[in-house]
């Protein structure tokens, strides 16, 4: 420490650096958690098949899906098997030039095989919207979904691995994919959290006599 420096923080100095480091640290531990949770569902996904007939009139489409740079939809329709129905997620397809109007997805009729991957719900993005309704959404809960259709759906979703001659893309990322970046991200905040403490101390240090 150079002479004539001594320790003398001022209140507003120590809360504002309290308060970035506490704010880094949970951040920290919000992206931890969610590496887990990646490589947790990852390691839980469990393959399906069923059997069933696409309802095309009730297709949704997701919105702001982005493949390789370009903007899309993934299409997402209810399979009729038996009495019940179960959502599946059918594919992404790239958006037209103008947003009113819809990509056309061919649908096949009759009974069809479907494999893929059983998800527990559809994943959520950031929306300002409270509730979803229409053909282009930015979310689908499965229980609104089923009271706006009448449809009685099953408390999960099939995304679909199998071919089919629909035109839609099916090259799913890996569940577990984007626990490397969440891992990346922690490390980033719990390093901040660190910056922050630090230089709390540092400027804490001040000239003059205490």
């Amino acid at each position: 420490m150079p002479a004539g420096y001594s320790f003398r923080p001022r209140g507003w100095g120590l809360a504002l650096g309290a308060a970035a480091c506490v704010a880094g640290i949970l951040l920290g531990n919000w992206q931890a958690r969610r590496a887990d949770e990646k490589r947790a569902l990852g390691a839980t996904q469990q393959r399906v098949e069923v059997r069933g007939v696409f309802v095309p009139e009730q297709t949704v489409y997701l919105d702001n899906k982005v493949r390789e740079h370009r903007a899309g939809y993934e299409v997402i329709t209810p399979l009729r098997i038996s009495q019940d129905h179960v959502l599946v997620n059918r594919g992404w397809i790239a958006a037209g030039p103008s947003r009113d109007v819809l990509p056309q997805v061919r649908t096949p009729a009759g009974e069809i095989r479907i494999e893929g991957v059983e998800l527990k719900r559809l994943p959520r993005v950031l929306s300002m919207e409270k509730s979803s309704a229409g053909k282009v959404r930015q979310n689908l809960d499965i229980d609104e979904f089923a009271a706006q259709t009448g449809l009685r759906l099953q408390p999960r979703v099939i995304e679909q691995h199998s071919p089919a001659d629909d035109g839609l893309s099916r090259d799913w990322p890996r569940a577990e994919a984007g626990a490397e970046k969440s891992d990346s991200y922690s490390l980033q905040w719990y390093s901040l959290a660190a910056l922050a403490a630090v230089l709390a101390i540092v400027f804490s240090f001040r000239r003059g006599a205490p």
